[in-house]
């Protein structure tokens, strides 16, 4: 069997990485491909010594949503694998494909040359059809990152193992948005080779809610991810992210300041736009936004919805 520093080097060489494949399939992209499945290595949950858990790239999106160890440390990441595209591709899809996939722009998509990553010099959207532009605009690029799987996984703290490196913070596998050529910062051949959550702390709760313009099976809008640890009452700990915001997954740190220092649930959802307020493309995104962050506070908290938002 090939080592994984022989893929890397035949993908080098002009490959694409092939995992389950759903986003190959949804751009029909043309080979060569260079075959990741089957990899040992590569895939399952796992406990560590530490309390800590390693999920490999090759895991299915519907392993993660129905293991009930990962449901029980970390209810964050599963409820929202499980709210994700639709039963068939959840059970094909893997951790790595959905952290790694590209966006979802029609622009992008397209066999002609017409964006910043397909091979163009602009961005047509801002002109064209953008029915899910990103709120906040970070670069030429207005397309927001599409990995749903990266949000809980920003929520939770995550690490991320990439062949050859140290591992890092999730936040590094994306960086800062600016680059309108890239999804993802992996370079050419660097495979994805498993995320790791911190172990679970006493007290935690989590919810994930997802806007769409259908009832399943869709894109979000807007989603948004969140992990609480409450303690006597408080809560402690707070972990908002958010997705469809931005070119790359986001903290909504104005919302967990609100958390920590004891304010109202709605104030606190109130807070989820101070950052992209300045730039944001449009007021109805973020009163999106602000609502379903005041839906996922709500749950996480398991308060009643109050009405009238």
């Amino acid at each position: 069997m090939s080592t994984l520093t022989d893929l890397e080097q035949a993908a080098r060489r002009g490959g694409e990485f092939r995992a389950g494949g759903t986003d190959l399939m949804g751009r029909r992209a043309a080979g060569p491909h260079v075959d990741l499945r089957g990899r040992p290595e590569l895939s399952g949950v796992t406990r560590l010594p530490d309390g800590s858990t390693r999920i490999g790239a090759l895991t299915t999106v519907a392993r993660i949503a129905r293991d009930a160890g990962l449901g029980a440390d970390h209810p964050c990441l599963t409820l929202t694998a499980a709210a994700l595209a639709t039963p068939q591709i959840r059970e094909a899809a893997t951790v790595g494909g959905n952290l790694l996939q590209r966006n979802r722009c029609a622009y992008f998509r397209t066999p002609v040359p017409s964006c910043h990553q397909n091979g163009g010099d602009r961005c047509p959207a801002r002109i064209g059809l953008a029915p899910n532009a990103a709120l906040a605009e970070t670069g030429p690029c207005i397309a927001p990152h599409p990995s749903s799987l990266a949000v809980a996984l920003l929520a939770c703290d995550a690490v991320v193992e990439v062949h050859g490196r140290d591992p890092f913070p999730l936040p590094g596998l994306y960086g800062d948005g600016s680059d309108p050529s890239r999804d993802h910062l992996l370079g050419p051949g660097e495979i994805l080779r498993a995320v790791v959550l911190p172990p679970p702390v006493p007290g935690g709760r989590a919810a994930y809610h997802r806007a769409i313009s259908r009832a399943e099976a869709e894109w979000p809008v807007v989603e948004v991810a969140a992990r609480l640890v409450v303690d006597g009452g408080r809560i402690v700990l707070a972990r908002v992210a958010a997705g469809g915001v931005a070119r790359v997954p986001v903290r909504l740190p104005g919302v967990e300041e609100a958390l920590l220092a004891g304010e109202p649930l709605e104030r606190a959802a109130d807070r989820a736009a101070d950052r992209h307020a300045p730039v944001a493309r449009g007021r109805h995104g973020l009163a999106l936004l602000t609502g379903t962050v005041l839906e996922v506070l709500e749950r996480a908290t398991g308060q009643a919805a109050t009405g009238g938002r």
